[in-house]
């Protein structure tokens, strides 16, 4: 009889290793990039992924404001955000946005995208986003991760 592997809190030092990778995304897709980050952070790739149990890998995101749209999308589509007080909504669009703050689109795109719990929030720190083709995580030795979004 073969049993299902099923991952525990505290075996996570133990049975996986957590891998960094890097993905370069210029001129990527915003939603479909975001996606795949999304099974990655999650640990949905890998044959030990368990729902309840954060067994995803660190993605860090180089070159995040050069991230791509399709169509009128750069002018029609609208972030929004609340202050919490009455007539507090407030509406930006992804132009206005990325001028602004260039990597919270692909921040955005992939918490939207992750479950919405602890385990989620868990998640989207394992998600590094840099403006630049440089970041400080050379000490982890990232693997160059070729999406073709």
């Amino acid at each position: 009889m073969q049993r299902t592997f099923v991952a525990k809190n505290e075996e996570k030092g133990k049975s996986w290793d957590r891998t960094w990778y890097v993905v370069n995304a210029d001129g990527k897709r915003l939603g479909r990039l975001a996606s795949e980050i999304a099974v990655i952070l999650q640990g949905k790739h890998k044959p030990i992924y368990t729902p309840h149990v954060d067994t995803g890998d660190y993605v860090i995101v180089i070159n995040a404001e050069r991230i791509d749209l399709t169509g009128a999308k750069w002018d029609n589509k609208m972030y929004q955000r609340h202050s919490g007080y009455i007539g507090g909504l407030k509406e930006m669009t992804y132009r206005r946005l990325v001028a602004r703050r260039p990597t919270l689109p692909m921040k955005e795109a992939v918490r939207r995208m992750l479950p919405k719990s602890k385990l989620g929030k868990s998640m989207l720190r394992k998600l590094k986003l840099y403006e630049g083709p440089a970041h400080p995580h050379v000490a982890q030795s990232p693997q160059e991760l070729e999406i073709s979004a």
